[in-house]
């Protein structure tokens, strides 16, 4: 899914933005290296939690800052040098500003002077028929967010995780986004941890299915499966996990911009991310238990095998021992030229091999 966000259509009843000249030698956003501005999803100035009429992005945090509001920027994999002229407009840090261009980064809160920057990665379940040792199942990206006074950008890394949907919810709750920035930032980081309540709870429905699997009566080949699913599992929780230090820090303690009504928001989203971590951890357990139960049966089936196999070479051996005897064609040996030695000797070789099958099915191994 491509972060394509429709603009609201402008709202008559909210007043106009008062636009100032830009003074000489203000910084720009830069002329997108793409087409336009694709890279620029959305771009709203929000005062009193209500969205503002249409204004340029370039001249959204001027009107943010006079009008007394803030500015919900959404991007969507910029460039270096788009973002860099990003940065130059709001004064972001340069640290953070590297850490977004490149991505792949870790689950983090970084503190600035007058600034914060999250990082948050973002998880799809992906839909499949059945589960294959190559199976993709958990697919991952990232949505790093700098917050200021002013001020609330989203850059998105994947092609999943659009904003879309959440800044129209968002739109309808203006007493939340009466709170400021820190309204979106809890809001992204709420959908974030809720979709990984989502994908655990899929993968769950695969780990049954294994389960199902490796204890029915059929034999199947499921390690290989069970192996994969373990090292998709693993992607979700490098994306939990870590989410527990930057949580805290905001429900727990004092942060620049974060007021302190916010604090019980983001203790509700911290509730949430421990219980998919520990779900997440109960799944690659029982993951764990599955491929031991899976090796065991694996290992049961062939002992099973190779006591059938030495069951049966017993009651050949029985008779091929007594074909070899009579094969020595020594001139003097008991029963040589009876006339019933032959019929005897079949009957011999069949009673072995009665009493031998009957021994070892008693014993359970055939």
């Amino acid at each position: 899914m491509t972060g394509t966000d429709s603009t609201p259509g402008a709202r008559s009843r909210l007043p106009q933005v008062r636009r100032r000249p830009r003074p000489a030698g203000a910084p720009s956003l830069p002329t997108a290296t793409r087409q336009g501005t694709d890279f620029v999803v959305d771009c709203a100035v929000y005062v009193d939690g209500r969205r503002q009429s249409p204004i340029p992005h370039d001249e959204a945090l001027r009107a943010a800052v006079d009008l007394g509001g803030f500015v919900w920027l959404g991007l969507h994999e910029p460039t270096e040098a788009e973002l860099e002229g990003v940065a130059a407009v709001y004064g972001l840090h340069p640290l953070a500003v590297e850490d977004a261009v490149e991505a792949h980064q870790r689950p983090k809160l970084d503190s600035y002077d007058d600034s914060l920057f999250m990082v948050l990665k973002t998880a799809r379940y992906v839909e499949h028929d059945t589960l294959t040792a190559t199976s993709e199942v958990v697919n991952t990206g990232e949505v790093m967010i700098f917050l200021g006074s002013h001020y609330v950008i989203t850059v998105r890394h994947g092609d999943h995780g659009g904003l879309k949907d959440l800044r129209n919810s968002l739109e309808g709750q203006t007493d939340l986004l009466q709170q400021g920035p820190s309204a979106v930032l809890y809001a992204v980081t709420d959908l974030v941890v809720d979709h990984f309540v989502d994908v655990a709870s899929a993968v769950e429905e695969d780990v049954d299915e294994l389960e199902v699997s490796v204890f029915s009566p059929e034999r199947t080949d499921d390690i290989s499966r069970i192996y994969q699913l373990k090292r998709e599992l693993m992607q979700l929780r490098r994306a939990v996990s870590p989410l527990d230090i930057p949580l805290n820090t905001l429900a727990d303690r004092e942060v620049g911009m974060i007021p302190a009504e916010m604090r019980s928001y983001f203790r509700d989203v911290q509730d949430h991310s421990l219980r998919v971590r520990d779900q997440i951890g109960s799944l690659d357990e029982l993951l764990t238990s599955i491929l031991q139960a899976s090796l065991a049966i694996t290992s049961l089936s062939d002992n099973e095998d190779m006591r059938k196999i030495s069951a049966w070479a017993g009651i050949i051996a029985a008779s091929t021992f007594i074909a070899g005897v009579y094969g020595m064609n020594f001139q003097h040996m008991p029963e040589l030229g009876w006339r019933y030695g032959y019929p005897l000797c079949l009957l011999v070789m069949l009673l072995t091999s009665v009493v031998l099958y009957r021994g070892f099915k008693r014993n359970g191994w055939l």
